[in-house]
């Protein structure tokens, strides 16, 4: 990655320089991910949170897609200025350091491929049950592989200048890394600002809720609430009406037993037999 900036910018080409920024945005959104982890251990007990410390991974996550979004837009006006303006590229000195970071990102996906495949076999129990799979070495592998492809991209893009005289598919080869870095950074800002603003953690989920409450147990949903907290980790309050006697700490060992993945639960019941 330091090298492919490095020479990015010495060699005057923004495809090896997208292809490093864009291995970049992975490194920091890896390196802000851990310090999330480091903040939500340290606070993990401390009573001012009162949902526990599991959003800083989602607040990480959205200022790293602040940041992706404010390096697209500038790998995006540099290369619209070099397309306006070409520049000399050494173009056979930038070819090579673009194949070297291909190979390095093959060799890195390669490693982590097995590395994946091995916690793939062992997450099985005997009768095939998974139980441990790492969704993390999964989305570090896909990481890896993107950033293969836009070295391919880079690779392309250099080879027509050098061999062919096409100049324009440096700076094109900008653009198109800096709308993948832009798009990458809009997911994320979707994804991390609804867990940020207490949006309805899992539509799918909350309507099951709903069924096992009204269809299993008798009782009418009058008010549910269902967020995500952190990593594996749900809040749900709900209010019921309910035609038989029946308490709060049963309703919320059966919602535990059923849905583990939740740890905050509050639950109001009003017993009303005549209610229709």
């Amino acid at each position: 990655m330091l090298v492919e900036i490095a020479c990015g910018l010495i060699y005057r080409s923004m495809a090896l320089l997208a292809d490093g920024i864009h291995m970049a945005t992975h490194v920091g959104a890896l390196g802000l991910a851990a310090l999330a982890y480091w903040l939500a251990r340290r606070h993990a007990g401390s009573a001012r949170f009162s949902f526990g410390s599991g959003k800083f991974g989602d607040l990480a996550a959205f200022a790293s897609a602040l940041l992706l979004g404010a390096t697209a837009i500038a790998v995006a006006v540099e290369s619209v200025l070099r397309l306006i303006r070409p520049e000399a590229v050494a173009y056979r000195d930038a070819l090579l350091i673009a194949v070297i970071g291909l190979v390095v990102n093959l060799v890195s996906a390669l490693i982590l491929k097995d590395s994946h495949a091995h916690d793939h076999r062992h997450g099985h129990d005997h009768h095939g049950h998974a139980h441990g799979h790492d969704n993390n070495m999964r989305a570090a592998y896909i990481h890896v592989l993107a950033d293969a492809g836009t070295s391919l991209l880079a690779i392309l893009a250099l080879a027509g200048a050098y061999f062919w005289g096409l100049g324009f598919l440096d700076p094109v080869s900008g653009l198109i890394g800096a709308a993948v870095i832009a798009s990458w950074a809009l997911g994320l800002i979707r994804d991390s600002s609804l867990v940020l603003l207490d949006a309805d953690a899992d539509p799918a989920q909350t309507r099951a809720i709903r069924q096992l409450l009204e269809n299993e147990m008798g009782a009418r949903v009058s008010d549910l609430h269902l967020w995500r907290l952190g990593p594996g980790h749900q809040g749900l309050i709900v209010s019921l009406v309910s035609p038989s006697q029946t308490s709060a700490e049963n309703i919320k060992a059966a919602l535990r037993t059923r849905y583990p993945g939740l740890s905050h639960v509050t639950v109001e019941v009003a017993v009303c037999a005549d209610c229709t």
